[in-house]
């Protein structure tokens, strides 16, 4: 068996090195030397493991383009568990090194406290963590994510963005899609009820706020991917942050608008001001917001910008973070003022 080493650079410049096989992705190899990196789907399906490779020779192995496209792979953008050295590999991963854990997380268990439907199809979740002798507190940074198994459901487990904040009492919201034949949309249409009991794992992931100075904060997103972003402005209401937010908020549909109470209470919590860009896609002829994508709002504000390039928070599918990443790029904003976190509809 052949070992080359890998050497990963994290964004807050911890550096770690650990043998990995031919025959082993970066994920296992590591996991193997008890760094346990903030990975989803393992499979290469969802694109949250994306990291560069510096210098090395390497083997990517099969993914979804959606999760990683020819073009991004070329720039020797790769997917940490797809990836496999074929030689000693230098890699530099966007999240800190706070994100990867020593030892692999033990599942607690939640009671369900809520479960309402807001907008079209979208499913409120609030889950209640359960005393398990080392106290029911809810710690996690704004924007990580929680994996849910269902109940009598063989250990299936699915990831979904926090939307609220950390807090004493144990509460976990979550704001979910119901997919057709989904496993888990499926058990929240018509099986889920208050009191039922699930696992949870996490929090996991690095999409998280980065503190770099007064620039503002722009957030972007795709039907349910508000609820990371959501939960990022809480907390900066939480801390009084004072950069000015905005957030561009999109969906096909007006009826699919969902959160918006809460989004509004937001303005007269932000010191530094908040504003909310709603976006429909299809919009009727009653609509008097912003019609099109939140792409396309962006690029309009961005080409009327003018100061320092605002930080840009993403999070929906990869067509959405692809045209935000495109209108950034055209407006010159720097690749290190842009974070996002994809998400595929498929397996829900």
């Amino acid at each position: 068996m052949t070992f080359h080493t890998v050497d990963l650079l994290t964004r807050d410049g911890a550096r770690l090195s650990f043998p990995c096989a031919e025959d082993q992705s970066v994920v296992e190899a590591a996991a193997a030397a008890d760094l346990f990196l903030p990975v989803v789907c393992r499979e290469g399906g969802c694109g949250a493991c994306r990291a560069t490779a510096e210098s090395g020779d390497y083997q990517l192995g099969p993914h979804s383009e959606a999760a990683l496209s020819a073009a991004d792979a070329a720039r020797r953008a790769i997917l940490l568990c797809r990836t496999y050295p074929r030689g000693p590999l230098a890699l530099s991963a966007p999240f800190d090194r706070a994100r990867i854990l020593t030892q692999a997380l033990r599942p607690r268990h939640a009671v369900v406290s809520e479960r309402t439907l807001i907008g079209a199809r979208t499913v409120r979740l609030r889950l209640t963590l359960e005393d398990e002798g080392e106290g029911s507190a809810a710690e996690f940074e704004a924007g990580q994510y929680m994996e849910l198994e269902i109940p009598d459901g063989a250990g299936l487990r699915r990831a979904y963005s926090l939307a609220n904040t950390a807090n004493w009492d144990g509460t976990l919201e979550f704001l979910i899609r119901l997919h057709p034949q989904g496993h888990f949309s499926e058990y929240l249409e018509r099986r889920a009820a208050v009191g039922d009991r699930l696992r949870v794992h996490g929090p996991l992931g690095g999409f998280t706020l980065r503190e770099n100075g007064l620039r503002p904060r722009w957030f972007v997103a795709g039907g349910t991917g508000l609820a990371p972003m959501l939960s990022m402005l809480r907390r900066m209401a939480e801390y009084q942050d004072p950069q000015p937010a905005r957030l561009y908020f999109g969906v096909n549909r007006a009826e699919e608008l969902f959160a918006l109470e809460e989004l509004g209470a937001l303005t007269d919590s932000l010191p530094g001001g908040f504003a909310l860009i709603p976006c429909v896609w299809q919009a009727e002829a009653d609509w008097s917001g912003v019609v099109g994508t939140p792409a396309d709002a962006l690029r309009a504000d961005l080409a009327a910008m003018s100061g320092e390039a605002p930080d840009l928070y993403v999070c929906g599918p990869p067509a959405l973070i692809a045209a935000v990443e495109q209108a950034a790029r055209d407006r010159g904003v720097p690749d290190d003022h842009l974070f996002s976190e994809r998400f595929l509809p498929g397996a829900r």
